[in-house]
């Protein structure tokens, strides 16, 4: 649903060879690979880009966009050993997983709005929705990994299950410069694995590229009884001509579980537990999931004029699932004493996008104008079986019991759940002055949602909904010194309106389409090295609720108040700093139910810290020592606010050595999470389930560039 812009735009013609040295041994310098055509280059340090995509805006400098990005590098993520994307944020202060390792799915919350778990893929891949992975998105096929914060629906389009905190979006590695590295790891308690990860170039001009990323894991996890297998393929196929480019990019993912950790329901009037030990596993070994994923994109770029660029994107992604696990057990009393009901799940899902526009940029006396026009459709068809729960077990979160199987039904059937069809049309101009000291950007997207919903394991239409909306979005930057940016937006975010249960008086009743809205100012500061941003948002979102008169209507509001400072890069030769704070102000606007008017929203803490560093050894060239601290305030279960769970801190260890064997760039790494193997409920989802915390993690690999 989003085009990104080309490689032949000044804005996005990032110099390959910009990547810094790595590692320094005595008087041998070994160079890092170039970073492959039109991805933006690492800021000093290596761990964050010097920019990011602002959707159909494009790549962007951060001093000069007016809207919060961030963008890890391959680098960072590898060095962290992050598996998936749910992992390498974890140092994002406006970031924070509601999930725990060992879950099947990844959810993330951003500026405190969940990017649920769903059958829906939140998160984007090179600028598009549909075709990244539905449940969890693996960082081995990741070149960046970027968190465009706040509502986007004039930038991005609406994302399929309607998040409105934040974007995140992989841009996939292809080729740059030549590569064959090889990865082996190992992670506690028995699980381990490899990766290849290939890239060359060709041609007389060497247009032609290739990169191929593909890894199988499997073994014992640190969480009892659990055991996990992966295996990833991703292929990128590149073009790049004088005025002609595309890009094909195929991908397949596999994950299987055993046991894996279920979120926890609390049962009303119950108050929070003391956290299990995070090796404790309540899930039974029968009790196992399969998800399959395979996606693929065509982009294409055509430079009419030096000013002008078409493009198009086509693409899709097919995710298969079947699972015999329960959705939440019930936690239900203070004694940790619980009730699961294992369920059967299964699941096929298609999408298919296709995007097309144009670019061009010309002169209005001395402001310049940089102008996209975009044209997106998102069709997306969902089969379900949801076996009835007919059988339970009980067991305690301090002493999980083991159980014989339960009889639970299984079928290959998969009729019709959902589908849903959305299209736009977006309107934007970015508009320069004074040497880009002052930039102005304005713009429209005209959104329509058309959907159906299914009676449960019956291909009969229960609702349907057909609604549209326009979302403008304005950003304002001003330049007064070339390291200071001073910045404001206002910006809108979709979500598609619920049904009115079967409870209300008006049953079936479609509501119109929630539009969020933020308003945010900042100042960023590029200090030579370092690079820090202060922002302070409002965000106000608006929700479905039935009323004491029994009529479902959009009546509930929440509203979150941010000040969020981030800061990064190379704080002095050989030490570097990545991390920031995010103070949080939830409100409970609106609600019927008046007694819950002022209240904290469900999942949002009131402060967030997720701060790491790194020191490059004295006198051992290559060694590095990391370290990094998160922590998480108090969340609510509730909209009454009558259960929370406590804040929490977990601190990580790391080291890496950079070496030559045989002539051969080599690096070993050692991660430990949660070092202290401390005890805690992780983040809590919108709809108030939360995890149990994962357990000290020893992470080990070694890869070499052959």
């Amino acid at each position: 649903m989003i085009a990104v812009l080309c490689a032949a735009d000044p804005a996005n013609a990032w110099d390959p060879q910009a990547t810094p040295t790595d590692v320094t041994l005595e008087t041998l310098t070994v160079e890092g690979q170039a970073g492959p055509r039109g991805v933006v280059p690492p800021y000093a340090g290596g761990q964050v880009a010097q920019g990011g995509r602002l959707g159909l805006l494009g790549n962007t400098e951060t001093a000069k966009s007016p809207f919060s990005i961030s963008s890890y590098t391959d680098t960072f993520v590898r060095d962290r050993q992050a598996s998936t994307v749910s992992e390498a944020l974890a140092l994002d202060p406006s970031v924070r997983a509601t999930q725990t390792t060992g879950a099947p799915f990844d959810s993330l919350s951003v500026r405190g709005f969940p990017m649920s778990e769903g059958i829906s893929g939140e998160i984007a891949f090179d600028g598009v929705y549909g075709i990244a992975p539905t449940f969890r998105v693996f960082a081995d096929y990741a070149e960046r990994i970027e968190v465009l914060k706040g509502p986007s629906a004039g930038l991005s389009g609406m994302p399929p299950n309607g998040g409105i905190g934040g974007v995140i979006n992989v841009v996939p590695k292809r080729a740059g410069e030549d590569l064959t590295r090889v990865t082996l790891d190992y992670g506690s308690l028995a699980r381990g694995g490899g990766q290849i990860d290939f890239a060359r170039r060709g041609g007389e001009g060497r247009e032609w590229g290739v990169r191929f990323v593909g890894s199988l894991h499997r073994g014992d996890t640190p969480i009892d009884r659990q055991a996990e297998t992966t295996g990833v393929g991703a292929l990128a196929l590149d073009y790049q001509g004088e005025r002609f480019r595309a890009w094909l990019y195929l991908l397949a993912q596999t994950n299987q579980f055993r046991a894996p950790l279920r979120p926890f329901l609390l049962k009303a009037g119950v108050p929070v537990p003391k956290a299990p030990d995070g090796r404790l596993n309540l899930t039974q070994p029968w009790e196992s999931g399969t998800v399959d994923d395979h996606g693929g994109l065509l982009r294409l770029e055509y430079d009419l004029t030096d000013t002008t660029t078409l493009f198009a994107d086509i693409g899709g992604s097919q995710t298969s699932v079947s699972r015999i696990f329960a959705s939440a057990p019930t936690i239900t009393n203070a004694q940790g004493d619980t009730t699961t009901n294992p369920q059967f799940y299964g699941l096929e899902s298609s999408r298919f996008t296709a995007d097309g526009g144009l670019r061009t940029g010309f002169d209005t006396g001395p402001i310049h104008h940089a102008v996209a026009v975009q044209a997106s459709y998102y069709r997306e068809e969902i089969g379900r079986w949801l076996s009835p729960m007919r059988s339970s077990y009980r067991s305690n979160i301090y002493n999980p019991v083991l159980v014989p199987p339960l009889a639970v039904p299984v079928t290959g059937a998969r009729p019709r759940f959902f589908d849903s069809t959305l299209t736009g049309v977006t309107v934007a101009d970015t508009m320069s002055a004074l040497n880009e000291r002052i930039l102005l950007t304005a713009g429209v997207r005209r959104q329509t949602v058309e959907a159906h919903n299914y009676a449960v394991n019956v291909p009969v239409i229960t609702t349907s909904y057909n609604k549209s909306a326009v979302t403008p979005f304005v950003g304002l930057v001003l330049r007064p010194w070339d390291n200071v940016s001073v910045y404001g937006n206002y910006i809108e975010g979709l979500s598609r309106g619920d049904f009115a249960p079967a409870v209300a008086t008006n049953s079936g009743t479609a509501l119109a389409p929630y539009v969020a809205r933020q308003v945010e100012l900042g100042v960023k500061v590029d200090w030579g090295s370092v690079s820090t941003n202060l922002a302070a948002f409002r965000i106000t979102k608006p929700s479905g609720e039935l009323g004491p008169d029994r009529v479902y209507a959009q009546t509930g509001e929440q509203q979150i108040d941010g000040l969020e400072l981030t800061l990064y890069g190379e704080v002095i030769p050989g030490i570097r700093a990545l991390g920031g704070v995010t103070f949080f102000d939830g409100t409970l606007t609106r609600t019927v139910t008046a007694a819950n008017i002022g209240h904290k929203p469900i999942g949002v803490p009131g402060v967030q810290v997720n701060f790491g560093g790194e020191w490059d050894i004295p006198g051992v060239p290559g060694l590095t020592l990391d370290g990094a601290v998160v922590h998480t305030g108090r969340q609510y279960l509730d909209a009454a606010n009558l259960q929370a769970v406590p804040d929490w801190t977990r601190f990580d260890l790391g080291a890496r050595y950079a070496t030559l064997i045989g002539g051969h760039r080599t690096v070993f790494r050692a991660n430990v999470i949660n070092v202290a193997n401390a005890k805690y409920w992780t983040g809590v989802a919108s709809y108030g389930t939360f995890f149990q915390a994962a357990p000290r993690t020893y992470l080990l690999s070694m890869s070499v560039d052959l």
